[in-house]
């Protein structure tokens, strides 16, 4: 019967109706009785953040989806036994740059199912999925990237982020017409969101910054945007979001903020008050990472001599002086900056607005703590040791807070997040009174204690704390193509608007 009613009722009839097949289960556990699951996780703590589910429960799995949700025992070919741990849907991570095999590999070991590219992106989205396609640990997407698009047009030289024209020369109308282009072919590929940086390209006008906006809207994608300084960074995101009529997802607020963060929350609260679609996430550390040789950093010759302390050079833990900052600015790489008070970065982790995003990288070792280790810092200190969030409301921040900022363009969030009868099989479990991260910034690469299993697409990842190498059942996320009939603007019909 339950298996009835969930092919019956659509995923996206809304929460009551899955919240009822949710409770068909539990009434009807002779049905779940009578069959015999590919895997059942038995006897742990379920937790879900949509229905407000949180008891202990057996699942049932067949395939890539949950099939049995109950309380009564099921049988299964494969069974784990998760009696004192919390089954909890897969963590999604909405901001993560290890787009690679070393990233996706630490990133697993910390509990995320699914990792996204955004904010950077890519301008050529076929390419980005087509060098995933060999299968990997963990599901994977990307966005459409307005960095990327805009250093092909503007014949920047720089591999990464933008250091010449990208980032400092104003654009021409059509010099903006061959971005939208660009970025109308990467949503209609199927990428997930549109990726800003506004730090990143200073030179971009707001006229700029709107085109790209409303594109996005004519597409159902939200846009994530690194910010540029302060609070007026903030405030003309979200004007220009509203003269879009488009989605604003404002990427690590506590780093974009600093001292200012309450401010920051308070606009975006004060925002969606409004009836504004603003959204933000936030990463547990207080020191962030970018490259030492971007545009965020064009005024250091200016800062005192006791600014250049809080800096680190990421491949050997070196605190720099004006003078090594200026060699190695010259010379280019990862810095971690260290520029927040943890008291910051607790009024950011523990604020019902934000979603937990790492927004990690890292490369042969070298990077940031928090590609390793940010899910389980935010389960270990703010939920166990400091009591200053629930299990379940962060969990929330790590599942069905994410999937739902992407599922009105992407379809395949709307079963993911979860752990309810028809979502799909992707599930982190964990021991709630173990679980920590161990990553440092001198060693970014230690994975985190207490992630016991991790199933993604119905198939176990890690088992008993430990990876299994050749479980590689992730798949890549895409946003179907939009609807022929609607097409794209073309870039004179963007200008028209402005």
């Amino acid at each position: 019967m339950t298996d009835m009613l969930a092919q019956r009722i659509p995923w996206g009839a809304g929460r009551f109706c899955r919240a009822f097949i949710a409770a068909v289960c539990l009434m009807a556990g002779h049905a779940a009785t009578a069959a015999v699951y590919e895997l059942v996780i038995q006897g742990g703590r379920v937790i879900d953040p949509e229905t407000g589910l949180d008891a202990v429960m057996n699942v049932g799995i067949n395939g890539s989806s949950i099939q049995a949700v109950s309380a009564e025992h099921l049988d299964g070919q494969s069974v784990i036994d998760a009696d004192g741990l919390v089954i909890a849907p897969g963590f999604i991570d909405l901001h993560v740059h290890s787009q690679t095999e070393e990233g996706y590999r630490l990133m697993v070991q910390d509990g995320v199912t699914s990792a996204f590219e955004i904010e950077v992106g890519t301008a050529d989205v076929d390419e980005w999925y087509a060098q995933r396609s060999g299968g990997q640990y963990l599901n994977h997407g990307v966005g459409a990237g307005h960095i990327k698009a805009r250093m092909i047009v503007m014949d920047d030289p720089a591999e990464s982020l933008p250091t010449g024209p990208g980032a400092w020369e104003a654009a021409t109308q059509a010099e903006i017409d061959e971005m939208i282009s660009l970025l109308s072919e990467a949503l209609e590929r199927g990428a997930v969101a549109v990726g800003m940086g506004l730090e990143y390209t200073p030179a971009a006008s707001d006229r700029e910054v709107l085109q790209v906006m409303e594109l996005a809207a004519l597409h159902n994608a939200s846009v994530h945007v690194h910010l540029d300084a302060g609070l007026e960074g903030l405030d003309r995101a979200i004007a220009l979001a509203a003269r879009a009529g488009g989605s604003l997802h404002v990427v690590h607020v506590n780093s974009a903020a600093k001292s200012l963060i309450n401010q920051y929350l308070a606009r975006i609260e004060s925002a969606r008050d409004a009836g504004l679609d603003v959204t933000t996430e936030t990463y547990p550390y207080g020191a962030g990472m970018t490259r030492i040789e971007s545009a965020k950093f064009s005024n250091w010759a200016s800062w005192p001599d006791e600014e250049f302390g809080k800096f680190q050079w990421a491949e050997t833990g070196e605190w720099l002086t004006r003078e090594s900052f200026g060699a190695r600015r010259s010379e280019g790489g990862i810095i971690i900056h260290h520029a927040r008070t943890e008291s910051m970065t607790r009024t950011a982790v523990t604020h019902p607005l934000t979603m937990i995003a790492s927004d990690g990288f890292i490369e042969s070792g070298t990077g940031h703590p928090r590609v390793s280790g940010s899910f389980s810092r935010v389960l270990g200190r703010y939920v166990r040791e400091e009591g200053r969030l629930t299990l379940p409301a962060a969990l929330a921040k790590m599942t069905i807070e994410p999937a739902r900022r992407l599922e009105a363009r992407v379809p395949a969030m709307r079963m993911k997040g979860r752990v309810q009868v028809g979502a799909d099989a992707d599930l982190t479990i964990f021991d709630p009174q173990a679980v920590i991260d161990r990553s440092t910034y001198d060693e970014p690469a230690r994975t985190s204690a207490g992630i016991e299993y991790v199933i993604v697409g119905g198939r176990p990842v890690i088992r008993k704390g430990k990876l299994i190498e050749d479980a590689r059942f992730g798949k890549g996320i895409r946003a179907p193509a939009p609807d022929a009939t609607v097409g794209s603007p073309t870039p004179l019909e963007l200008t028209q608007r402005n």
